[in-house]
């Protein structure tokens, strides 16, 4: 593409293992938004007249509007999104198009339109993953008083609400929200103005520049600026987390919608029929969820190891950042919302639930506080507990239909006000404790994240 020092053309192979068009076209409106700020601060350092910036200006948007409307034609000869405008720019406008490149380097050019094109999307993905809590908080609600097992090791563990369980997705996702928005922070320093490397003899106000294009502040090396892709980094590992804290929500609804849970019910419309088995209805929403977050995943290992290499400034091998961040960008914008429908299509099948955490042994260590409180060192009711629960299923008998002298063959501390304890909804009202799943914290917590959330 460059002539100058070249005496023949670039290789067609090398043309096609170099061109960015295929995938890097689709940051045409920053490239635009951009270029038109640059324009305005070549003009006020006197490079370019009125009239001059008006032309490229006007030319900018033109084609802005020819892209949007699909009409303009992308050449992979021109390698990029930067020079494919740049060219139909110069070859409309004429030489007033030819000065729009004075004091930049696509370099710099690029290290914006990439900030700009992270700064937009963690805005929609921010308010794509807020809606998927404020689907989690509405079923939470409309099931205060559903009880259910919580699990460790997958095995029934001790007697929690519903509402609880879906909550703490509710908090992972509000972490995720806070590393996002932190990486948002972080990003939004303007790089324009940093040259190819060591900025430029022309020099232009970056400041208004950075003012004009919303960044809270410019960056201060331009060495760091055109070679710097931590903010990418960032925003793929906090997609990548989220992509984790989604699949593990869906490997709780695949859990959950077996017929051996029976726990809740998808519906129709987010899961799928066999080709060969007509009884089955298949939770695929979820399945996919659980798989794409492996590329989530892997688009960070991506950047990670691309980056790890590099010596300052800018390297050719920086091109390879893009295609592994649209990728999780676009993946993550399409499991927001249909994760969010499905949850709040989902129904909970309440018997099911119900007779799992009548499991009198969800209880045991309820018991086990029972005699701590009165005397008894943790450990001590630890092993009698355990024993106990050893005799209840040599005997087939669940704690309830134990007698007192059963109770008290294995510690005299037990008395008859022992039987209060086989009351699910007494468990749950006796944790009380800030974060515990009481019926009245998790009422509270609801309430606050209606409110957060609104």
């Amino acid at each position: 593409m460059w002539k100058g020092r070249f005496e023949c053309e670039t290789s067609d192979l090398v043309r096609r293992l170099g061109e960015s068009i295929s995938f890097d076209w689709r940051l045409y409106a920053h490239d635009i938004r951009g270029s038109i700020a640059h324009s305005r601060a070549l003009l006020r350092a006197g490079v370019l007249n009125a009239e001059e910036q008006a032309s490229i200006e006007t030319g900018l948007l033109a084609i802005r509007d020819e892209i949007e409307r699909g009409e303009f034609e992308f050449s992979m000869d021109l390698e990029d999104v930067h020079m494919n405008i740049e060219a139909a720019l110069t070859s409309r406008i004429g030489a007033a198009g030819a000065k729009l490149h004075t004091a930049r380097s696509r370099n710099d050019q690029v290290a914006l339109d990439v900030r700009l094109f992270c700064r937009e999307e963690t805005g929609i993905i921010e308010a794509a993953l807020r809606s998927l809590q404020r689907a989690l908080v509405e079923v939470g609600m409309r099931y205060p008083d559903t009880v259910l097992p919580g699990y460790t090791h997958l095995q029934r563990g001790q007697p929690v609400l519903f509402a609880h369980h879906l909550l703490a997705y509710v908090e992972m996702l509000d972490r995720d929200a806070g590393r996002i928005a932190d990486c948002r922070r972080r990003l939004n320093v303007m790089p324009l103005g940093s040259g190819a490397l060591a900025g430029s003899t022309i020099v232009v106000d970056r400041e208004a520049v950075a003012r004009e294009l919303e960044f809270d502040a410019v960056t201060r090396n331009s060495m760091d600026a055109v070679s710097d892709r931590d903010f990418v980094a960032e925003l793929l590992f906090g997609l990548g987390l989220l992509g984790v804290h989604l699949s593990r929500l869906a490997e709780d609804l695949i859990l959950w919608a077996t017929a051996e849970f029976g726990f809740v019910t998808l519906s129709d419309a987010h899961t799928t029929g066999s080709s060969l088995m007509p009884q089955k209805k298949n939770p695929d929403v979820a399945e996919l969820t659980r798989g794409k977050t492996g590329r989530l995943i892997g688009n960070l290992m991506s950047i990670l190891t691309i980056l790890k290499g590099l010596p300052l400034t800018y390297n050719r091998d920086l091109q390879e950042d893009k295609e592994p961040l649209f990728d999780s960008v676009d993946t993550i914008k399409l499991l927001l919302p249909v994760i969010a429908e499905m949850v709040a299509a989902m129904e909970v099948n309440e018997a099911r639930t119900s007779a799992a955490a009548a499991d009198p042994f969800l209880l045991a260590t309820d018991i086990a506080d029972y005699l701590v409180l009165r005397g008894v060192p943790f450990r001590q009711a630890h092993e009698v507990v355990g024993k106990l629960t050893a005799f209840s299923l040599k005997e087939g008998r669940g704690f309830p239909d134990l007698s007192l002298e059963e109770f008290q063959s294995f510690s005299e501390v037990f008395a008859p006000d022992v039987v209060a304890l086989f009351n699910v909804r007494n468990a749950l009202e006796a944790r009380q404790a800030i974060g515990a799943p009481s019926p009245n914290g998790v009422a509270a917590e609801l309430a606050r994240w209606c409110s957060a959330l609104a």
